[in-house]
């Protein structure tokens, strides 16, 4: 199978929503958006209430050519409300995927998956983890036993999803010059970002406010009734990590297991949170540069990929290269390709080797990191993974920010940051934008829940490893688990801490405070 690593969301609506985050990256195919049929029965009784599961192995077929051996494959679809606090009224549709192995032996209950976003795919995403740990899957002993449950969440993929940004829109952000230095180019951004929060507010209006986090984890308690669970057991990655702590603030006595992987500070406000993540992005790439000094053959840019990054970015801006497609290789492409590869480490060696293509005047690899990131497949078209990223973001930020203030930002943080620090000051026009109503997260401990576990990596570039400990504090019921590695989310990337959280998912052993795992 095809190699594709999920990413973050900076370059586009990232430093408004650094509070979400980004997504789980796991060794899966490409991405596509086929037309997955999305069941749709009826109606049920009651927000969650149980329906009738079907035969979908044609989801895992259409994802990625053939379904995991040993695995059955089930969907359904639930109604829940749109707004909880109105729960006769309208509904939306929540699509659900079980998986379970064939080999399925004192079965616990079902493990319910987020992998981030806000507006990535839980469906997609339980499908790559059902491949096992040879693809960088979940491991036989937690498919052993635990239903594998995925679910896009209200407003994603197969969900109700919102759709309010144009492809052609699209192409414009993701090309936009990401450190816009004349006030012309600075305006020209203010411009569309706000027409993006336009669009969206013509399409949906305040009903854009009930896509939020908090919405969601009401959904999740739905999910658990719906698949017949006295407790949760979740495992939530990136923006997950917000979710699953939201619903343990909500539903405490619900809770059986929750595994937080790459934690979101809920209480940072948006500037901190985005300067957070422009030191993380900037650390990870001056990783990425010490390892390229010594990688022979495989960096192709050394012995200094900065000054080459640096040196086609500023090609970029003069005369860029038009690629078969006919789109132009910007700066703007061209950071959102960086951006994709830092995500993992795995990833180092194709980011290399398309800044080196690049300078001698072959875009594709930048393209294909930049597309992987964005989900834009080969004919232009993009999922709508970036109009619920901007959707619950923006619903979930009650902050506000001066055009002026940004650009004073934008300022300081090209001192500390230079190749990350503009764009993350920048990118907070996006919310600043959005005009429609907010419906801001709680942040307060989780009274009453058992032991959480919140992981955490120390090279870590979108979730910055400071916020680890901060979430673990705010729930009250936190425990730190660390991993000494490079990369978005830690788990089940080592044995040392698979093992770790296989124990805690299974059996409810809690990781001896401190545990600490090495990166090898």
């Amino acid at each position: 199978m095809a190699r594709s690593r999920r990413l973050p969301l900076i370059g586009f609506v990232a430093a408004a929503l650094v509070t979400a985050g980004c997504f789980l990256p796991v060794v899966v195919p490409p991405i596509t958006e086929s037309g997955t049929p999305t069941p749709q029965p009826s109606g049920t009784p009651q927000p969650g209430a149980a329906t009738a599961w079907r035969d979908c192995r044609d989801v895992p077929t259409q994802l990625v050519g053939r379904a995991a051996p040993g695995m059955t494959y089930e969907c359904t679809t639930i109604k829940v409300p749109k707004d909880w606090a109105k729960p006769g009224g309208v509904t939306l549709d929540l699509a659900l995927l079980r998986i379970r192995s064939r080999g399925q032996h004192d079965r616990i209950g079902s493990l319910v998956l987020n992998p981030g976003g806000p507006g990535a795919s839980g469906i997609d995403t339980a499908v790559y983890l059902s491949f096992g740990p040879g693809f960088g899957g979940l491991p036989h002993e937690v498919t052993d036993r635990f239903d594998i449950v995925g679910f896009d969440p209200r407003g994603v993929g197969r969900s109700s999803p919102v759709r309010c940004i144009p492809d052609d829109v699209l192409d414009k952000v993701f090309g936009y010059e990401p450190d816009p230095r004349t006030q012309a180019e600075f305006d020209g951004f203010v411009t569309l970002t706000r027409s993006v929060a336009e669009g969206c507010a013509a399409k949906y209006g305040d009903d854009l406010r009930l896509y939020s986090t908090e919405q969601a984890a009401h959904d999740m308690d739905a999910i658990r009734t719906a698949v017949g669970d006295a407790k949760t057991t979740y495992l939530g990655f990136s923006y997950g990590t917000l979710l699953g702590a939201t619903y343990a603030q909500l539903f405490p006595d619900k809770v059986r297991a929750l595994v937080l992987d790459g934690a979101v500070d809920p209480k940072a406000s948006a500037v901190a949170a985005s300067e957070g993540q422009a030191k993380g992005f900037e650390q990870a790439f001056n990783n990425f540069a010490a390892w390229c000094r010594t990688a022979g053959s495989d960096c192709p840019i050394a012995p200094d990929a900065r000054a080459a990054v640096n040196d086609v970015m500023a090609k970029a801006r003069a005369a860029p290269v038009r690629g078969g497609d006919g789109r132009e290789a910007t700066a703007g492409w061209v950071f959102n390709a960086i951006v994709s590869a830092l995500y993992t480490e795995s990833a180092w060696k194709d980011l290399a080797s398309a800044i080196h293509d690049l300078g001698n005047g072959q875009p594709d690899g930048v393209f294909h990191l930049a597309d992987q990131y964005a989900q834009r497949d080969d004919q232009g078209h993009y999922s709508n993974l970036f109009d619920a990223f901007y959707t619950v973001g923006c619903a979930d930020d009650p902050s506000t920010i001066s055009p002026e203030r940004i650009r004073a930002l934008q300022s300081d943080w090209r001192r500390k940051y230079p190749l990350f620090g503009p764009n993350l000051a920048v990118t907070l026009l996006q919310c600043a934008e959005w005009k429609t109503p907010r419906d801001p997260y709680p942040t307060g401990a989780a009274k009453g829940a058992p032991p959480i576990v919140v992981v955490g990596t120390t090279g870590d570039p979108a979730t910055p490893y400071a916020q680890t400990a901060k979430l673990a504090t705010m729930l009250g019921v936190g425990h730190v688990l660390t991993w000494e590695g490079e990369g978005h989310t830690a788990y089940p990337n080592t044995k040392c801490i698979t093992d770790a959280v296989d124990a805690y998912l299974i059996d409810l052993r809690v990781p001896p405070e401190g545990q600490r795992c090495p990166a090898r």
